[in-house]
């Protein structure tokens, strides 16, 4: 296994339409079985820079029946990745490790975590000052640790976190 480097660059237009091919491809495989498949992640966000990896979460009833997804979505060069310190998701990843170039995520559909997703996406998509933060956090973190995807990850935490807090009030004014 080599290292994960932490490589940021530029938004790309292409990343939506990317994710679109993707979208329909995956859509295909798993046919009925998948609820609702949404582009996520930093390439979810226009003008935000981002690791040039598309992140999709793809919504299921329930993540016992994930094992059935491993063959057909490895006929699509996805390889299932066992993470147990995530067990409110499914992990497969396409491309070499530490080079993936799709991250796809199976939650269950509607659950706090697929919400969690959806409601950090749409917040920076409508705060162009907290897209403009993060990116910021972002590009500090990569120079920071370069080297070491984990502790990048965990540096954005508290921001993601905040981020969350903001978006579940907005959220819960608007019902």
């Amino acid at each position: 296994m080599g290292e994960a480097f932490v490589k940021i660059e530029k938004y790309q237009e292409r990343w939506p339409r990317e994710f679109e091919a993707e979208k329909k491809a995956l859509s295909g495989a798993l046919k009925e079985d998948i609820l609702s498949i949404e582009h996520i992640g930093s390439t979810s966000v226009p003008g935000l820079a981002a690791k040039p990896i598309l992140d999709i979460a793809a919504g299921v009833t329930d993540l016992r029946a994930a094992e059935l997804y491993i063959g057909p979505l490895k006929e699509f060069g996805y390889e299932f990745v066992h993470h147990p310190h995530f067990p409110q998701r499914r992990f497969f990843r396409r491309g070499e490790w530490g080079a993936g170039t799709h991250h796809l995520h199976l939650y269950v559909y509607q659950s706090e975590s697929w919400n969690n997703q959806i409601l950090f996406r749409d917040y920076l998509r409508n705060n162009s000052d907290a897209m403009r933060e993060y990116e910021r956090l972002k590009v500090e973190l990569a120079r920071k640790y370069a080297s070491d995807r984990t502790a990048y990850t965990e540096g954005k935490g508290p921001f993601v976190e905040g981020i969350l807090a903001k978006a579940k009030n907005v959220w819960r004014t608007m019902l």
